[in-house]
């Protein structure tokens, strides 16, 4: 028998990056779409929308009854524009972080960055993560020597300065959620280095990690697996799961459910380590080689969701710089922002259960 769909819902969206995500892999196993089916709600992948304005919400947060699990710039920018969403699971994944130079640069180490050029993207996206990131990377590993980014001198890297290739228009551009074609993240950084333009650059995840070794780059600060933890901050350290407050206080099941699914895909993961890999590869379009160069050989020990404090720290910690740095409309706290009952009430049925 069909049950009826709660009362003024209908439709459920997700979202998420391209990134090793326990939410990714309940997307794959179409775990959302089999748990709501019984009820009649229809479940909708954002990437599958063709519409611009839905497209959008990927950073906005826009639509309603909407779940996203990715970066954390996008929904910490969309927090300080205003719109009402809730923190529901944290996954603390560590990944690839550094900071690198040619070794024709001469730059062996943080302090042989004082009054060298250094690399800042600059896309000119309605939510430039890779921008924040790059200015929080820098920004830490100076500060390691005593060190601010007024003692380098700072370059952008519009997205201008890359070939013709690169543009939107061209026939056989694959568009993204902001409609912009997808492209190397470093090409900008590459081009730089290898013409002289920038000393150094940041650069993360297995996309750093294979133009470090293509450019036989050294690495001068590795924040990925720094042993501060605060160090290795960034948007891609720690991820939150979010949800629309409206869906939480007036569907809370409906929440507890879909966020059920995502619990369930990590505890999967930490039990089968080479078919999480494999579905990790999948989803990210990097090989298995790769994804252990860049992840580890316990990447599918960190897909568990979470809300520890330290995890909530850490999000606070990059929260507060994005703030620093003017990119929020309105500062807001860290704890405001998290609702542990849906996972408390996951957590709860787990153990009932077992």
């Amino acid at each position: 028998m069909t049950l009826a769909a709660p009362a003024n819902i209908d439709t459920l969206w997700y979202t998420r990056c391209s990134v090793p995500t326990p939410f990714g892999l309940a997307a794959q196993f179409a775990w959302f779409e089999q748990e709501f089916a019984p009820d009649g709600i229809i479940v909708k992948a954002l990437r599958e929308s063709a519409d611009p304005a839905e497209q959008e919400s990927h950073f906005t947060h826009s639509l309603r009854h909407s779940f996203r699990q990715g970066g954390s710039v996008p929904p910490i920018w969309a927090r300080g524009q205003g719109v009402r969403t809730k923190v529901i699971g944290i996954t603390w994944t560590d990944e690839y972080q550094a900071i690198i130079a040619l070794p024709q640069s001469g730059i062996r180490s943080v302090r042989d960055l004082r009054g060298r050029r250094v690399g800042i993207p600059h896309h000119g996206s309605l939510v430039d993560h890779n921008r924040i990131s790059t200015l929080r990377a820098f920004t830490v590993a100076l500060e390691t020597e005593g060190l601010s980014l007024r003692d380098v001198e700072l370059k952008d890297l519009a997205d201008t300065a890359v070939p013709l290739a690169n543009d939107p228009r061209a026939p056989d551009a694959t568009v993204t959620f902001a409609g912009r074609r997808r492209r190397h993240s470093y090409t900008n950084e590459v081009y730089a280095l290898v013409r002289g333009e920038v000393d150094a650059v940041y650069v993360k995840d297995v996309r750093g990690a294979e133009v470090t070794q293509l450019l036989g780059a050294g690495i001068i600060f590795d924040l990925g697996f720094h042993p501060d933890p605060y160090i290795r901050v960034s948007n891609c350290t720690p991820r939150p799961l979010t949800v629309n407050e409206e869906t939480i206080e007036n569907h809370p099941e409906i929440v507890s459910r879909f966020l059920r699914q995502v619990v369930k895909a990590g505890e999967w993961a930490a039990l089968h380590p080479d078919d999480a890999t494999a579905l990790v590869a999948r989803e990210t379009g990097w090989s298995e080689r790769w994804l252990r160069r860049a992840y580890g050989e316990q990447l599918h020990r960190s897909l568990s969701v979470e809300l520890s404090e330290d995890s909530i720290k850490g999000l606070g910690v990059f929260k507060d710089y994005i703030a620093s740095i003017g990119a929020l409309d309105q500062d807001f706290n860290i704890h405001d922002w998290i609702d542990p009952r849906p996972l408390a009430e996951v957590q709860a049925r787990i153990r009932t259960a077992a």
